[in-house]
């Protein structure tokens, strides 16, 4: 039996099995369990040390950073309190946290062929590629929306070096560690907010660029919809808005053989929501051009929408 995710349509019988046995407890821990297991062995296989990094990570003492970004003020959307990623906690632990680089290493080893750990860092690349090719002037003030632990936000840093960037998370672990990873690498220039995207407390039309890397299928449409509004009254005239996540018509996840579309939605909780928005058309009625959809790996797009003009 193979997966029928379909953007276009309700849910296709496959999914709705799934539902179904994810709605059931013990099953749905047992699926967890299976794809955090799946993700460590895989990470180990390429040579990704994943519990030997994680252990480096977890001796450090990490009161400093945590009191140097949390804002104690912040109330979470009731979408964000829950499980992901198979962490019970979701993203509000130091699990997740500590574990995000080496299992974005993990699963992003298989999209092309013989990648290995490489492939993360080439799908990063292709995210870029595509930025330079339809962005026609460098920009200089930049947003990474959902920046995590700050590998997206490095990468733009490296991508436009002469731009001041900010990075905002909802997650003040997630931040923690970005923080703490930049003064490792001596990196200056980035400025991190704890705060939630759809509501970020930042000044009107102070970016030229904002990117969201591997987010929007963690979100539910409402909030993507918050999102998108936000992020028009940010941008500048003429100013962009880039999205790099999985490509629902790719036919990777057409074919998915429902045990793998079962281990993948019991860590992904708004799956069914991503994959079945209209990206375009909430993005036209939020204020955006119609936006350019390029996919930039066999299953993931990328997303390019320039503000409407008012």
């Amino acid at each position: 039996m193979t997966a029928t995710l379909n953007p276009n349509s309700s849910l296709g019988l496959t999914s709705r099995l799934v539902n179904g046995i994810l709605a059931i407890k013990p099953l749905a821990d047992l699926a967890k369990h299976r794809a955090r297991t799946m993700m460590i062995q895989r990470a180990e296989k390429i040579g990704v040390p994943w519990r030997q990094q994680v252990e480096t990570l977890r001796a450090h003492d990490w009161e400093g950073e945590f009191a140097a970004v949390q804002n104690s003020q912040l109330r979470y959307p009731d979408y964000y309190v829950t499980s992901f990623h198979a962490y019970d906690e979701g993203n509000l632990s130091w699990d997740a946290a500590l574990e995000v680089e080496v299992a974005a290493k993990a699963v992003h080893a298989g999209i092309w062929k013989d990648a290995g750990a490489q492939g993360d860092a080439k799908l990063r690349q292709s995210y870029h590629d595509l930025l330079q090719a339809h962005l026609s002037q460098p920009p200089q003030d930049i947003l990474d929306l959902g920046c995590s632990v700050g590998m997206s936000t490095f990468a733009l840093q490296a991508l436009y070096p002469q731009a001041k960037i900010t990075g905002i998370d909802l997650s003040p672990y997630f931040l923690s560690v970005a923080r703490y990873s930049q003064t490792q690498s001596q990196l200056q220039g980035i400025n991190w907010v704890h705060a939630a995207a759809e509501s970020t407390g930042l000044p009107d039309a102070s970016f030229d660029l904002i990117s969201i890397f591997l987010m929007c299928h963690e979100l539910p449409q409402s909030a993507t919809r918050q999102i998108f509004q936000e992020a028009r009254r940010l941008l500048r005239p003429q100013g962009h808005l880039a999205i790099m996540d999985m490509n629902p018509q790719s036919e990777i996840y057409a074919k998915m053989p429902s045990y793998i579309l079962t281990l993948l939605k019991s860590t992904e909780p708004y799956l069914d929501e991503y994959f079945t928005l209209d990206i375009e058309e909430m993005l036209v009625s939020t204020g955006f051009q119609s936006p350019k959809i390029i996919p930039n790996s066999p299953r993931h797009r990328t997303v390019i929408a320039q503000v409407q003009d008012a």
